[in-house]
């Protein structure tokens, strides 16, 4: 049987979030995937490693999505099929640090208020961590979650955002009535 193997970086103050109290996340990670982790907490580094290929890349996922900020609880729906974790390297839409800082604050909101209003609308979740916005949800849902964020990081007004937002989940909403 093959041994697959990946290594990923995660930065270091999320290691215990990914270990978990008691390691319980860590093993919760290994028994549904298969996989082992094997992880260096002074460099940040995973080292996933397991007979099942399926297996590896729901775990590396997994520890992505902790890695990019998410709560475990939520990291783990990965393990579920029709869930998928996207990331948007901000990066991609700055000049500068402080420009990074304002998109960061376009997408979160006063009070966090706008991240919400798009998770609400395409019941996903959503993380801004370091200089990514990840997303998390039905693999649709994802997809509709992420040009949304993306409108708001090139600069489109917030209300046209919601308005499209609102009017793709009365579409959806419209579609699963007429399967039903």
């Amino acid at each position: 049987m093959a041994e697959y193997l990946y290594d990923t970086k995660i930065p270091k103050e999320r290691i215990a979030v990914l270990i978990g109290k008691d390691g319980i996340t860590k093993k919760h990670i290994e028994s549904a995937t298969k996989i082992k982790l094997k992880i260096d907490s002074k460099e940040g580094d995973v080292f996933l490693e397991g007979e099942n290929a399926l297996g590896l890349y729901s775990a590396r996922e997994v520890v992505k999505a902790i890695g990019r900020g998410f709560n475990p609880d939520i990291a783990l729906l990965l393990l579920k099929p029709d869930y998928m974790f996207e990331m948007i390297n901000t990066l991609d839409y700055v000049k500068s640090k402080n420009h990074m800082i304002r998109l960061k604050g376009r997408v979160i909101g006063a009070e966090g208020q706008s991240r919400k209003t798009i998770e609400s609308l395409t019941e996903t979740y959503i993380s801004v961590y370091g200089k990514t916005i990840g997303i998390i949800g039905f693999s649709e849902n994802v997809t509709i979650a992420k040009k949304a964020v993306e409108s708001l990081l090139s600069g489109s007004p917030h209300s046209s955002v919601y308005k499209w937002l609102e009017k793709r989940r009365s579409d959806m909403k419209r579609k699963d009535l007429e399967i039903k």
